[in-house]
């Protein structure tokens, strides 16, 4: 948790303010998951910070998060693509993407 929040100090991901009683304050809270190797042994802990700007519904369930991935069978078409039209590929690993995006609106956490 420390390393997470040291990252959002580290791309200055908020800015502190004084507390305006006008303005609705956002919760928070920790998501920890454990990733587990083929053999159900634990291999890394991660967690996330979220904001719960959230409206329980029936039928949404507001505490899953999603994180993209793509498929093995893209990755292969990619390759073979690539390989067929010559291109040159790069591969990059970015742990912090979300923090890189920019909102218009103030959101008070």
């Amino acid at each position: 948790m420390q390393e997470k929040l040291n990252q959002f100090k580290r791309n200055e991901v908020w800015e502190l303010i004084p507390m305006d009683d006008s303005h609705q304050v956002r919760g928070t809270k920790w998501v920890l998951r454990n990733m587990l190797d083929e053999d159900g042994n634990i291999t890394k802990n991660k967690v996330k910070l979220v904001a719960k700007g959230y409206r329980q519904e029936e039928g949404i369930y507001y505490d899953e998060t999603y994180a993209p991935v793509a498929r093995l069978e893209v990755i292969r078409l990619l390759i073979a693509y690539a390989s067929l039209m010559k291109f040159k590929l790069y591969q990059m690993d970015v742990k912090n993407a979300f923090l890189n995006g920019f909102i218009k609106e103030n959101v008070y956490v």
